[in-house]
């Protein structure tokens, strides 16, 4: 299940992300994984969360970035929650392109009992009802 934490630049979202995944560090079973681009959240998570940097990567459309979910969850069968910081800052794309990344994320969600988190830097009047439906 996706899970979209929406607002503008300065609003809390990365410390309220952040605060999700210390918590899902203690109650998950499975593995936690954090992807943002950028390493400024090194020293901010447990060395038990595998921290993932998109700027390493040419992620440069939805498409692209939802493969590099896919390849994720192939790779490590027992991942149980995925923290997305930034989606707009990570993948490019219009809104519908968005719209239809994060329905695709939801699918790989229930398909493989994966709980997900995503924050997005907008303004929540901006964004259509469908995205609302995630937050």
């Amino acid at each position: 299940m996706v899970k979209v934490i929406l607002g503008e630049k300065g609003t809390g979202k990365t410390k309220a992300l952040l605060d999700r995944v210390h918590e899902a560090v203690v109650s998950e079973k499975g593995s936690v994984v954090f992807i943002n681009n950028g390493n400024r959240h090194i020293y901010d998570v447990s060395h038990k969360i595998r921290l993932v940097d998109t700027a390493e990567y040419d992620m440069h459309s939805f498409e692209c970035f939802y493969g590099l979910l896919c390849g994720i969850v192939a790779q490590n069968y027992d991942v149980s929650y995925i923290f997305i910081d930034g989606l707009l800052k990570i993948a490019k794309g219009s809104a519908e392109e968005m719209e239809v990344f994060l329905d695709k994320a939801n699918a790989l969600c229930e398909k493989f009992n994966i709980q997900m988190a995503i924050s997005i830097s907008i303004d929540p009047a901006k964004v259509s009802d469908k995205v609302k439906a995630y937050a």
